[in-house]
């Protein structure tokens, strides 16, 4: 069994291993592959290194940088998906070059499974690219749909999809996954991807349509939270519905463009929900703008991950704030619980010389944060308790431009 080193690839390989299943992790990092020798994870997973030193005792965990040593392997896990490209197209390049670095050690008695996100269409391009190669070897198609951070837990606890493009691989990939989760769903390859497509798409929409509806209610003077717990009180059909929020990280946009692209730019809804979501931290400087000026303001983000308790920054949206806020001319002061950068201040540092906070992403860290009342708040989160920082509604015969957004996400 073979996992890469990465967010999708070492929380399935130490579930393997941890159910007894001989675990190899081949990986060109090796920076990462040292650190999980050394007993520790290069990112955050909830009750990762506890397997980790356990499945080095065991020695169910082996490490490799040598393609050779996966001859002989029975399941090949490839964790390599398909990015998109500027234009926002799928890029099958970096697969292609994967499977070709694979190829010569593969043989008809082992099984490729895909693991990560793929466009709709590239299981059956593989396919055909495997078979003008000569090679007999299975495939399949098994994407992972866990909150990254929690990939443990949820790899044991919620169905797998299981496609293949033959009965042979589905079989295999079938066996694999009923020994470590409690049940598979099977389907086509081409119902794989997109199952996989549809369940980020429509979180992703879901983000902004509450993002929307946001900066409508901004904009009249009303607290988009307090409208919030009021439409939910004792109303069922409400209570699904999220808060505000950077909505950001390395999937959610990125499969919302792969079916974009798939429709030949004919899908207006996800090219909506796209500026909707990136625009925000626009909005909230919009926001700002109309409030003070901001050349030579000292303004500082609490939350560089792209999310909460999380050490994860790709496609972070407070990286953008901060740039966009750098343009006005603040002066930008970045922290963040979980990323080491050198160039960061710690959260008591920031908000004792910061003239504004903005809350980039809720660390739970924040919530016994006490804030001088002369500071700025803009919470996208509600994450930080304070009297009196709630924007107040818009009043008969007076503006509300000029009153700073807060923004919480339920």
């Amino acid at each position: 069994m073979v996992g890469g080193a990465g967010h999708v690839g070492i929380p399935l390989s130490l579930v393997l291993a941890h159910r007894g299943l001989r675990t190899l992790i081949y990986d060109l990092n090796q920076k990462a592959l040292a650190e999980l020798q050394a007993g520790r994870l290069p990112f955050i997973e909830e009750g990762g290194e506890p397997l980790l030193r356990q499945a080095l005792k065991s020695g169910a965990l082996g490490f490799s940088q040598d393609p050779a040593q996966l001859r002989g392997i029975p399941v090949v896990v490839v964790t390599i998906g398909t990015p998109i490209d500027e234009f926002h197209n799928p890029n099958f390049g970096l697969l292609a070059r994967t499977v070709d670095v694979l190829l010569p050690h593969l043989t008809k008695n082992q099984t490729l499974i895909l693991r990560s996100t793929v466009a709709p269409g590239v299981t059956d391009f593989l396919e055909g690219y495997l078979r003008q190669r000569g090679s007999e070897a299975g495939l399949a198609f098994c994407p992972e749909r866990v909150v990254q951070g929690k990939g443990i837990a949820e790899i044991q606890s919620i169905p797998q999809f299981v496609a293949g493009t033959s009965p042979r691989a589905v079989k295999v990939a079938r066996e694999l996954f009923l020994k470590i989760s409690p049940q598979v769903i099977e389907m086509s390859p081409l119902e794989a991807e997109f199952a996989k497509l549809i369940c980020n798409t429509f979180r992703y929409i879901t983000f902004a349509a509450t993002n929307q509806l946001y900066m409508v209610c901004a904009r009249a003077g009303i607290d988009y939270l307090e409208l919030l717990n009021k439409v939910r009180r004792g109303y069922s059909r409400m209570a699904y519905i999220p808060g505000p929020g950077f909505a950001a990280g390395p999937c959610l946009m990125k499969d919302t463009m792969q079916l974009f692209a798939l429709g030949r730019h004919n899908f207006p809804l996800g090219q909506v929900a796209m500026t909707i979501n990136e625009g925000l931290p626009n909005f909230l400087v919009e926001q700002l703008r109309h409030k003070m000026k901001l050349k030579g303001r000292k303004i500082g983000i609490l939350g560089m991950a792209f999310k909460a308790e999380s050490d994860d920054i790709r496609d972070s949206l407070s990286y953008k704030l901060g740039k966009i806020l750098r343009f006005e001319g603040a002066v930008v002061l970045y922290s963040d619980e979980y990323v080491k950068d050198p160039t960061f201040v710690s959260k008591s540092e920031l908000c004792r010389n910061a003239e504004v906070v903005i809350v980039g992403v809720p660390h739970k860290a924040y919530k016994q944060l006490k804030l001088s009342p002369k500071i700025q708040l803009i919470d996208p989160w509600g994450i930080i308790s304070r009297p009196g920082a709630r924007a107040p509604s818009r009043t008969r015969g007076k503006s509300s431009r000029n009153r700073a957004p807060r923004l919480v996400r339920a």
